[in-house]
C-alpha cells in the first residue's frame, strides 16, 4: 500500500513514507503555477498531521506570493463553497478522506470551487516533477488570515436551498443520531441538524485524531451508530467519512440500508419539486434510474469522480447527481459532494412521506451491490480488462472508466482505482446470488 496515489482525486500517501516534504512542495507549487492564484483557501480534516501539513503548505503559498485563507477543521464540500465564498482563485483540501489514519493528502480546486479537470491535472503533475520553480523575494510574501464561523457560512446555504422544507423539518422534532468517525463533520454536522429541529444523539464526533471505527461509512463500521439509533428510538442515522462528503443511512429500525439508498431518496424528494436531468457514476446503483424514469426525467452516467460527474451535470443541465458511495451532489448549492445537502434532503423527504428511510426501501425495487476490491501486486489492470470483455461477450459496455458491462437489470463494473493501488469490481442485480456471481467471474480473471 505504500505508494503515492496520483489523479483527478488529487495525491495522497502514508505520511513519511510516500507523502513528503518534498512532494508536498512540488505539487503546491505546480497548483499554483497551473491556476495563476493569488488567493487560496486552506482546510483540513481532523487527521494527526493535518495541522503540520496545513501551516508547510500556507507557508510554500505565501512564500510564493499568495494570499491564504486558513478555514482551519472543515469538510470537503466546506472548502469548496468557501472557495467561490471567499473570492478565491483555488483551493487546497488536506484530507485522505476514507483512507486510514497513517494516510494523508491535497485535493485541488480551482476558482469554482471544483476539482482540476483530467487536462490540468496532467500538467499539474508534470510540472511538480520537473520541479523548476522560482520564488519570489520576501517583499511580496502573501497574508494570512484565519477565517471566522466557515462552518456556519455551509450551514446557512445549507439552510437556503429551495428543495430543504426547513418548516416541515421542524414540525417533526426529529430525534436523530449522527456518527462522524471524529473527523472534520463532528460539530458541523451535528450543528445543522439542531438548526433543523432535530435532537441530536452525538456518536464519534470528538475530532481528535483518531478513528474509533473504519473510516467509510460502510455497513460493517457502523455498529455504534446502529446501537444509537436502536437505544434513543431515532428516526434516523447519519454516518459520513473523515472529510464528510459522503453520507450513509442506518434507517429507524437500527438497520444499515448502505451508502446507496442517500443519493436515491435525496433525487426523489429534488424530482418530485422540479424534473430534471440525473447524472451519477457508473459504480451508482439503477435505483437511482428508477426514480428518474419515476418522473420522466433523464438519466445519464458519468466516470467515476466527482469532477467527471460535475462536469457532465453542468453538460447536461442537471438538477440532482452524484456518486453512490453517499455522495450528493446538488447545483442548487454548489457541485461537490456534500454530505450536509444529503443529511438535509432526506430530513426533507422523510417529512413528506411521514416516514424513515425503510419506508423508500419498502416501497421501491431493491438490489443487491457488492463491492469488492483485490490487491494489483505485479499485474496491470490494462492486461486484465479484455478477459473480462470475453467472459461478457454480448453486454453493454462502456469502456470510458475501466470496463461497465450491462445487461436488463444487471451490470458489473471494473476498474483501477483513483485513491487506492486495488483494482475495484463492484456489481448490481436484483438478487445477491446474481451479483455475487458476477463479481466472481471477474474475481477468477484478476
Amino acid at each position: 500500500m505504500s505508494k503515492l496515489m496520483r489523479s483527478i482525486s488529487g495525491i495522497r500517501g502514508i505520511v513519511g513514507d510516500t507523502l513528503t516534504p518534498q512532494v508536498l512542495q512540488s505539487h503546491v507549487r505546480a497548483f499554483l503555477e497551473i491556476t495563476k492564484a493569488k488567493r487560496v483557501v486552506i482546510g483540513r480534516d481532523s487527521r494527526p498531521t493535518g495541522d503540520a501539513i496545513v501551516q508547510f503548505v500556507a507557508g510554500i503559498c505565501r512564500l510564493s506570493g499568495v494570499d491564504v485563507v486558513d478555514v482551519g477543521l472543515s469538510t470537503t464540500p466546506s472548502v469548496e463553497l468557501l472557495t467561490t465564498h471567499f473570492k478565491a482563485d483555488a483551493g487546497i483540501i488536506i484530507t485522505a478522506s476514507h483512507n486510514p489514519l497513517e494516510w494523508n493528502a491535497l485535493k485541488f480546486l480551482n476558482n469554482k470551487g471544483l476539482f482540476l479537470g483530467p487536462d490540468d491535472v496532467k500538467q499539474l503533475f508534470a510540472l511538480a516533477d520537473a520541479n523548476q520553480f522560482c520564488y519570489p523575494d520576501y517583499r511580496t510574501m502573501g497574508k494570512y488570515e484565519v477565517a471566522p464561523d466557515a462552518d456556519g457560512i455551509h450551514i446557512d446555504g445549507t439552510l437556503k436551498i429551495p428543495f430543504v422544507d426547513v418548516e416541515a423539518i421542524k414540525a417533526k422534532h426529529f430525534k436523530v443520531a449522527v456518527d462522524a468517525v471524529n473527523g472534520a463533520g463532528s460539530f458541523i454536522v451535528p450543528r445543522l441538524l439542531e438548526q433543523l429541529g432535530c435532537e441530536v444523539i452525538r456518536v464519534h464526533c470528538s475530532p481528535d485524531g483518531t478513528f474509533p471505527r473504519g473510516a467509510e461509512p460502510i455497513p460493517e463500521n457502523l455498529g455504534d451508530l446502529r446501537k444509537a439509533v436502536k437505544d434513543n428510538g431515532c428516526a434516523v442515522g447519519f454516518a459520513v467519512d473523515p472529510d464528510a462528503d459522503r453520507c450513509a443511512l442506518v434507517d429507524g429500525l437500527g438497520q444499515s440500508i448502505g451508502e446507496e439508498y442517500t443519493l436515491a431518496i435525496a433525487t426523489d424528494e429534488v424530482l418530485a419539486q422540479k424534473k430534471g436531468s440525473v447524472c451519477v457514476n457508473l459504480s451508482t446503483s439503477r435505483m437511482n434510474e428508477d426514480v428518474a424514469a419515476k418522473y420522466g426525467c433523464e438519466f445519464s452516467r458519468a466516470k467515476v469522480g466527482e469532477i467527471n460527474v460535475s462536469l457532465q451535470m453542468i453538460e447536461n443541465g442537471c438538477v440532482i447527481g452524484g456518486e453512490g458511495n453517499g455522495g450528493v451532489i446538488l447545483p442548487a448549492l454548489h457541485y461537490g459532494r456534500d454530505s450536509l445537502v444529503a443529511a438535509a434532503l432526506v430530513l426533507s423527504w422523510m417529512a413528506h412521506h411521514n416516514g424513515g428511510p425503510e419506508k423508500f426501501v419498502a416501497e421501491n425495487p431493491a438490489y443487491v451491490m457488492p463491492k469488492k476490491k483485490f490487491e494489483l501486486g505485479d499485474k496491470k489492470v490494462a492486461d486484465i480488462l479484455p478477459k473480462v470483455k470475453a467472459e461478457f461477450a454480448g453486454w453493454k459496455m462502456d469502456e470510458r472508466d475501466g470496463l461497465w458491462l450491462g445487461s436488463e437489470k444487471s451490470w458489473v463494473h471494473v476498474r483501477a482505482s483513483n485513491t487506492e493501488p486495488v483494482i475495484r469490481v463492484i456489481a448490481e442485480a436484483p438478487t445477491a446470488e446474481e451479483a455475487e456471481t458476477l463479481c466472481s467471474k471477474v474475481e477468477k480473471l484478476i
